[in-house]
C-alpha cells in the first residue's frame, strides 16, 4: 500500500509517546500513515509480549493507521545489521512513502539509537536500483527522513503544534495500559528515567517544545541539512 509517512519505531508505543500528536494530525488532514515497530517490545519491565500485541493493536486503530509492520528483531538487542536494514529498505520499498520519521540517533535506549541508524541506512539503501532488483521491486527513496525525540531533547527543525489532538493523543497513549501502571505491589517505578513515568514525561515535553512556538502542546522533529519550502512532510501538516 503507498503510503504518505512512514514512522519507524523500536518498540510498539515508541512512534505513539513520541510523534503521536504529529501522526494524528497527518491522518486527520486525509493523509495515509503507517508505522513499523522494530521490536514487540518483549524484554519490557512491565506487561507481556500478548499485551503488547493487544495495546499495538487498539492504538493502531485509535490512530488510524492503513499499516502496522514489525521486523522482529530482539528487544534489547537491536542491531544495525546487513540483514535489518535490508528487510526495512523492502518495507520502505513496499509502501513508497513521501517521509519517513524515526528515532534520532542520539538517545540513552540502544534500541532507540541503533532503530534511528537503521531507519536512516535503510532509508538510503531503498533508493538503490540494482538493490532493489534483486527482490524484484523498484527503488523508492522517500523525499524527508526526519527525526523525533525520545530521550534526549536536540534542536529541532520545525515544531509541529499538536494542540488540536493533544486529548486524542493521550488516549492512544493509555492504549498502552500495562506500561503505565505499577505491575505488582513491589513496583515502585524506579527504572523510569528522571523519576516520572510516560505521561508525566510527555505532557512536560510537550509543554516545553509547544511553548518554545507559542503551542501549549508541540512535538519537534528534526531533519539533517536545510530543508525546502515545498517539502512533502511540511505541506501535509498544512492541510
Amino acid at each position: 500500500m503507498k503510503l504518505d509517512v512512514l514512522v519507524v519505531g523500536a518498540h510498539p508505543d515508541d512512534a505513539e509517546i513520541s510523534a503521536g500528536g504529529t501522526i494524528l494530525r497527518l491522518v486527520r488532514a486525509g493523509c495515509r500513515v503507517g508505522v513499523v515497530d522494530v521490536t514487540r517490545g518483549e524484554m519490557g519491565t512491565r506487561g507481556t509480549r500478548a499485551n503488547r500485541d493487544a495495546e499495538t493493536t487498539r492504538a493502531s486503530e485509535l490512530l488510524g493507521l492503513l499499516a502496522r509492520e514489525n521486523l522482529e528483531l530482539p528487544d534489547g538487542r537491536v542491531e544495525v545489521t546487513t540483514d535489518a536494514r535490508e528487510r526495512l529498505a523492502a518495507l520502505m520499498r513496499k509502501h513508497r512513502p513521501d517521509a519517513v520519521l524515526a528515532h534520532h540517533v542520539e538517545d540513552l535506549h540502544p534500541d532507540h539509537i541503533a532503530t534511528g541508524r537503521l531507519a536512516r541506512e535503510a532509508w538510503y539503501l531503498a533508493g538503490l536500483s540494482r538493490l532493489a532488483a534483486e527482490s524484484g521491486d523498484s527503488a523508492h527513496r522517500a523525499k524527508g527522513l526526519y527525526h523525533f525525540t525520545s530521550h534526549v531533547a536536540h534542536q529541532p527543525t520545525f515544531v509541529v503544534d499538536v494542540g488540536p489532538v493533544w486529548d486524542e493523543r493521550v488516549e492512544v497513549v493509555r492504549c498502552y495500559a500495562s506500561q503505565l501502571r505499577p505491575a505488582d505491589e513491589d513496583d515502585d517505578g524506579e527504572h523510569f528515567l528522571f523519576g516520572a513515568d510516560i505521561l508525566e514525561r510527555m505532557v512536560t515535553k510537550a509543554r516545553y517544545w509547544g511553548e518554545s512556538v507559542g503551542a501549549r502542546y508541540g512535538e519537534p522533529l528534526l531533519h539533517v541539512g536545510p530543508v525546502s519550502i515545498d517539502d512533502p512532510l511540511i505541506g501535509m501538516l498544512r492541510q
